[in-house]
């Protein structure tokens, strides 16, 4: 039984979500080998190549897919998945746009945001915003699976040694080009990485208001988020929700400020190790799943605990 792991990275280094689907990989048993799609990757492929228990990196350098589309990408990963077992890769915008496109192409079915492996063929994912955990057993020959970086714990980044081998396969399917991107740039951790999360929902009455929770945040060496009512009212980007529609955190700290705890929100950041919420209506359902609760205008609280740190 052997595993291709998709790697997740930028043309330099290989992101942190592709420890934690070698991971998943390493769970599921037999040998582990990780496909580094991309232009000018060979720093990428020898980060791959060090990452724990991985024996092979192949390495697609093309200007094809120099920026990753799935047009060009996913028949490449079909192309030399047919000869695995289990086609995996993380539950990232990428993996979420290139998987499904792989497992049409090898007419099978995709098993999405996995959170455990049970064994070779069977897995748990979250239904209904998490409320409920599924069970599901696969019979296709080939395994097509996303993988929830929260429900596993990353392998070490250093330590390995595997071969390295170079892919000559270029598929340009011409449907697609790449115009340009826009990245958001800060000083704080990058949400889905940073340790401490601090979070601010409807109740921060306006994007200005947000003030409050930076401050903090920079004290603490925290990322900032957002529920999605407080994305969908234009306090702050996009970028910054966190939740089912948004992105998924499971930080060592979660400070949710203002957040009354929507399914849709709970989704993303119920597995934070421990959980504070500061909200003035004691009925919140935040409330629930909170380690430590305050309840308390937001307004005073977060100066307050910002004077204490």
């Amino acid at each position: 039984m052997t595993i291709l792991v998709i790697a997740e990275h930028d043309n330099k280094v290989v992101a942190p979500a592709t420890l934690n689907t070698v991971a998943a990989a390493a769970k599921i048993g037999g040998d582990v080998h990780v496909l580094v799609a991309g232009q000018n990757v060979g720093a990428v492929a020898e980060a791959a190549a060090k990452i724990a228990g991985v024996s092979k990196v192949l390495v697609a350098d093309n200007a094809a897919y120099a920026h990753q589309l799935p047009e060009n990408v996913a028949p490449l990963v079909a192309e030399l998945g047919a000869g695995y077992s289990h086609i995996l890769a993380a539950a990232t915008s990428n993996g979420k746009n290139i998987l499904p496109r792989v497992a049409a192409q090898l007419d099978v079915d995709q098993i999405s945001e996995i959170i455990s492996v049970e064994s070779a063929d069977t897995f748990k994912r979250p239904i209904y915003a998490g409320n409920a955990i599924a069970t599901v057993q696969s019979t296709a020959s080939v395994k097509v699976i996303t993988v929830r970086a929260t429900g596993f714990d990353p392998v070490a980044a250093e330590g390995g040694s595997a071969a390295v081998e170079a892919v000559a396969a270029a598929h340009d399917a011409g449907t697609s080009s790449f115009v340009g991107e826009e990245l958001a740039k800060s000083d704080r951790p990058e949400l889905t990485a940073a340790k401490i999360v601090v979070s601010g929902g409807r109740g921060m009455q306006n994007g200005d208001n947000f003030k409050h929770l930076y401050a903090l945040a920079d004290k603490l060496g925290a990322a900032v988020g957002a529920s999605r009512a407080a994305v969908d009212a234009g306090f702050v980007p996009n970028d910054m929700q966190v939740g089912q529609t948004g992105k998924i955190v499971a930080p060592q700290l979660y400070i949710a400020v203002g957040i009354s705890g929507a399914i849709q929100h709970l989704a993303g950041m119920k597995d934070s190790k421990v959980i504070v919420a500061i909200n003035k209506d004691e009925e919140a359902p935040i409330f629930q799943v909170a380690d430590y609760g305050l309840v308390a205008d937001l307004f005073e609280a977060v100066p307050e605990l910002s004077k204490l740190v």
